[in-house]
């Protein structure tokens, strides 16, 4: 799908990739793109609809869903990621807290408006999903792939009704998180660009730099996808 006049809701989308994807949907020609934000942000652009949303408060959640009618696009953006060396089970639970839970959550409050549109489902990742970075950050790390495995998960359980689901992989790009990194790093709007052109493309993981880029085409042909795949198909037991 394209997101010219479509309605576009992005979480975290006050810096960083949130801020890229909710300036490149308006360039696209997005009918009205909700940026949500756990602060009051105001943009100057008449087409954007900022709403409160701290993604670990059901309340706000709620609260964001009931004003929001229609939905074409559901970008799941928001997230942390703190140092760590897995000692400290508080940072891991505060990963999932955010990473996980906090899109899940998202996630099935915003679906039925995703669904009456047909539309779709974009979950910024990391290419730490798929092999974590367990010197710096192995709790971000675990949360990015268990929020892979929902993902993949949604992803077969929509199938049918029409909503596709995206995740999106990025290697390091220059954002708030990854300041004081010596890592070359994507800048936030090309990083933007390429999942919109992915998503236009029906790609269902996308590799948005070019860290990230040489892993896509050995991906889709892994066996780890051929998985998914096989996975996707099989039939629940019966009761």
């Amino acid at each position: 799908m394209t997101v010219k006049d479509k309605v576009v809701l992005v979480t975290g989308a006050n810096r960083g990739i949130g801020q890229a994807l909710a300036a490149e949907a308006l360039a696209r020609g997005a009918k009205r793109v909700y940026a949500c934000t756990r602060q009051p942000l105001a943009h100057p652009d008449d087409r954007v609809t900022p709403l409160r949303l701290d993604v670990t408060s059901v309340s706000q959640i709620q609260e964001a869903a009931s004003q929001v009618e229609s939905l074409d696009m559901l970008i799941n953006n928001a997230g942390i990621m703190l140092r760590d060396d897995l000692t400290d089970p508080a940072v891991l639970e505060r990963h999932l807290a955010v990473n996980l839970f906090g899109t899940y959550a998202v996630t099935q409050a915003f679906l039925p408006a995703v669904t009456r549109s047909r539309g779709a489902v974009v979950n910024i990742l990391s290419a730490n999903a798929l092999a974590p970075l367990p010197l710096i950050v192995p709790a971000y790390s675990v949360s990015k792939a268990a929020a892979f495995s929902l993902t993949q998960s949604l992803r077969a359980l929509v199938a049918g009704q029409g909503v596709t689901v995206h995740a999106v992989l990025p290697g390091p790009v220059d954002t708030d998180m990854t300041r004081g990194s010596n890592v070359l790093k994507a800048s936030p709007e090309s990083v933007a660009l390429a999942i919109f052109d992915a998503v236009d493309n029906g790609e269902e993981e996308i590799f948005p730099d070019p860290a990230s880029a040489p892993i896509a085409a050995r991906w889709r042909d892994s066996v780890a996808k051929l998985l998914e795949r096989q996975l996707a198909q099989v039939a629940p037991v019966s009761s």
